[in-house]
């Protein structure tokens, strides 16, 4: 426990001082974005103006929380002397959320087969962080050891959370399906094997209770689980003792072109009008045995005048608990992904997507995306791009940002400008690319 309290301050920090995806916002529609394109739609393997793309290396960081709200000119200006934990806009509610993901693209290809099949091959290294239903400020009291003056009571019915590491390695495989002068279908799927380095679980049914400041007694009734896989340490992830599973990405993209252009050209060098895509990502899960799990019974009344950073000693010296053993099985963060490019001049284009979690927000052992709508307009060449998404995300935050794809180098955030104007933002990320593009 005591981790999974570091693990969301920590959270906090890094979205913030880092600056640092909802994995490549913008890029992701770009038609020369080449590997990118197909973790979001595997369809987009086949069909893209590209010989052959090479990531080399990239990464996107991607965090956010309705607990807090930040105002990064704050941070610019304090000279280093910003508090995240005091100086920070507060939003406690009775059902907060906390959600962070970071997402690794490692050595990976892709490359045509014939004109109407290509396949690629992908790595990545992931990890994503989910706390829904968290009291804030329950949340608040543990972060400051009980140092609270005021009283407070919190009812948290489905408060649950997941820390979850893990890598892949997946084969895409895309397919013309229709080829006509005004009609362009093709689909695709990725195959992924999966490599869990671990996770940390709690849900707690039904926590509710009440603090009294003055006497430093907690009043509590409900149960929590809490277990770990065996041997995880976020602390220390890594992958010397991997679990396996398999996952599936599915995807499927129709193009249409409002005036019939000649038939003997590709259609990768016929403009568009239309572009709809529609893939659902993430499909599977990692199992993990012999996790040990512990159920507190939490109906009691205990003080909290020596509590000391330690959640976890916390809980075993004053709740009685049952430890057992048993398999996990952790659930992907599996995600609808609906998309709408159109293309208002030959290098101009308005996309408009929605990322949807098919993962129920109270469904233990899981992680989630964060549902967010997205408009971006973009101008779009073989070497350059440039993209400004802004996004409406779930727990009320609209984003804007913006990103650019100069031959090889991609740069980019979601949120860049809100972060730097908002006084309040509650979600920040940033990505960073090198590859090798090789045009057709």
């Amino acid at each position: 426990m005591k981790l999974m309290k570091q693990c969301l301050v920590l959270m906090g920090m890094v979205a913030i001082n880092l600056s640092f995806g909802q994995s490549y916002v913008g890029y992701a529609v770009d038609n020369y974005s080449g590997i990118h394109g197909v973790i979001y739609n595997p369809a987009n393997v086949v069909g893209m103006p590209l010989r052959t793309d090479i990531n080399l290396t990239s990464a996107s960081v991607f965090g956010g929380s309705d607990y807090f709200g930040i105002n990064l000119s704050d941070i610019i200006s304090s000279d280093g002397g910003f508090d995240f934990e005091e100086d920070a806009e507060k939003f406690p509610t009775n059902t907060n959320n906390f959600f962070f993901n970071i997402d690794v693209v490692g050595p990976s290809f892709m490359l045509n087969l014939t004109k109407k099949s290509s396949i690629g091959v992908i790595s990545r290294l992931r990890g994503n962080l989910n706390i829904n239903d968290i009291n804030g400020e329950l949340y608040e009291a543990v972060v400051d050891d009980f140092d609270v003056d005021e009283d407070f009571s919190f009812n948290s019915e489905h408060l649950n959370g997941t820390i979850h590491a893990w890598g892949e390695i997946g084969v895409a495989y895309g397919r013309i399906l229709v080829d006509k002068p005004q009609h362009f279908l093709k689909g695709g799927v990725t195959l992924k094997y999966l490599m869990g380095a671990g996770s940390l679980f709690l849900s707690s049914p039904g926590l509710q209770g009440e603090y009294t400041a003055s006497s430093e007694t907690l009043v509590t009734q409900g149960q929590l689980n809490y277990g770990t896989s065996e041997g995880f340490d976020n602390d220390d992830v890594n992958f010397s003792n991997i679990t396996s599973g398999v996952g599936l990405d599915l995807g499927f993209t129709y193009q249409w072109y409002d005036n019939a252009s000649v038939d003997s050209l590709p259609k990768y060098k016929q403009p568009y009008k239309l572009k709809v895509g529609v893939s659902v990502t993430d499909i599977g899960s990692i199992s993990y045995d012999d996790a040990k799990i512990s159920r507190y019974d939490l109906n009691a009344s205990v003080s909290t005048a020596n509590y000391e950073e330690d959640v976890e000693s916390f809980l075993e010296d004053n709740y009685d608990n049952i430890d057992i053993n048993e398999t996990a099985t952790l659930q992907l963060p599996t995600a609808l992904h609906l998309l709408v490019d159109y293309r208002l001049s030959k290098k101009w284009f308005v996309s408009a997507q929605a990322d949807l979690s098919m993962t129920k927000k109270d469904s233990e052992l899981s992680s989630s995306v964060i549902n967010t709508a997205t408009v971006a307009p973009r101008l779009e060449t073989k070497w350059f791009s440039f993209y400004a998404p802004l996004s409406f995300r779930q727990y009320g935050d609209v984003s804007f940002g913006g990103g650019f794809r100069l031959g090889p180098l991609t740069v980019g955030s979601g949120s860049v400008f809100t972060n730097l104007l908002s006084e309040s933002s509650k979600t920040t990320d940033v990505y960073v690319g090198l590859k090798i593009p090789i045009y057709r």
